[in-house]
């Protein structure tokens, strides 16, 4: 690991101008808070900053807060520890998805340290990419060597011309809680959709998964779920190894009840796309169905699992996850419409 400089500012406008530098590159200064990716990253050679911008000095401050809104939504700093956000109450659909995904994330020591906006920021675990002596398309290369090598792990929705996961799990979880993102550069702040901060590999730079210019730092995320509804939500994955792995597939599902009839739902799948992959027409499929109602659960089931995996391309090994994912969406809609 070459040297690098050590900056420590006071503010989330200062880390910014400390980031400002001459493009997306592996030499530029990166910013870091808990660093259990970009540690890795550094130690491998996949980067080598030439200097490191902690953004620990303002973890005090509103970036590290948990705030309850007054609608029952939730202000989250992108410096909260995951390991809080597992000990959230299960009092609300906010809280409740929060803290079921969260405990999914790695150890409870990486949990300790790792905090939610690098849970959100992580770069890819495919094979390929994480290995330093390839040079795959996420890193400026010609090819991407899962589309015909070792593809198990790899995207079956959105894919191409890279088929990288995008491997957070509080992504689809906040997603599915519709929240917005607030992002400080040199200039200010800016808000945004949370589905909007993330990005295909087949828009403009397939080396990037979100929007953050290299002087950006994401500061907060607020959820959105609109009021006037009994919301409930859960979080439901499939891991490899069990207690400690990344999702092969995972379901964020979000239903707003209103006299025991689905009126609203948010339906996003993780594990199986380079983005939270939310799917409007699955959706579509709950939307006027009855809590309770066991005589129908099955054909509603079904026809929510092919609307979610319609247009699905697996590779040559991933093809599993098809009937996994549609599995994890009968837990999940049996755990919030039956139990």
């Amino acid at each position: 690991m070459k040297d690098f400089d050590y900056i420590q500012p006071e503010t989330a406008k200062d880390a910014a101008r400390f980031l400002e530098g001459p493009g997306w590159t592996n030499e530029r200064a990166r910013a870091f808070a808990g660093g259990q990716d970009l540690y890795g990253e550094m130690k491998t050679g996949l980067v080598a900053p030439a200097a490191l911008v902690n953004l620990k000095a303002f973890e005090d401050g509103a970036e590290g807060q948990i705030e309850r809104l007054p609608d029952g939504n939730l202000s989250l700093g992108a410096l909260v520890r995951l390991s809080v956000l597992c000990a959230l109450p299960g009092d609300s659909a906010q809280t409740t998805l929060l803290r079921e995904a969260a405990v999914t994330v790695a150890s409870p020591q990486v949990r300790s340290r790792a905090t939610l906006g690098g849970n959100l920021c992580q770069r890819p675990r495919c094979l390929y990419y994480r290995r330093p002596e390839i040079l795959c398309l996420k890193k400026g290369g010609d090819e991407c060597f899962a589309y015909s090598g070792n593809n198990k792990y790899n995207a079956i929705l959105g894919g191409g011309p890279s088929f990288i996961v995008h491997p957070s799990d509080l992504a689809p979880a906040l997603v599915a809680l519709d929240a917005r993102v607030a992002i400080t550069s040199p200039s200010g702040v800016t808000e945004m959709a949370l589905a909007d901060f993330f990005t295909l590999p087949s828009d403009a730079d397939v080396t990037r998964e979100n929007v953050l210019a290299p002087d950006h730092v994401l500061t907060q995320v607020t959820t959105h779920l609109p009021g006037g509804l009994d919301w409930r939500a859960t979080y439901v994955k499939f891991q490899e190894r069990e207690g400690f792995d990344f999702a092969l597939s995972a379901v964020a599902l979000a239903l707003g009840l209103k006299g025991g009839r689905v009126a609203a739902a948010r339906v996003v799948l993780g594990g199986v796309a380079p983005k939270p992959w939310r799917t409007e027409a699955a959706e579509a499929q709950l939307v006027g169905s009855w809590r309770g109602d066991e005589g129908g659960f099955e054909r509603l089931t079904a026809s929510v699992a092919e609307a979610a995996l319609a247009g699905a391309e697996p590779l040559e090994r991933n093809a599993y996850k098809i009937p996994l994912t549609k599995g994890l969406i009968r837990r999940a809609l049996q755990h919030l419409l039956l139990s």
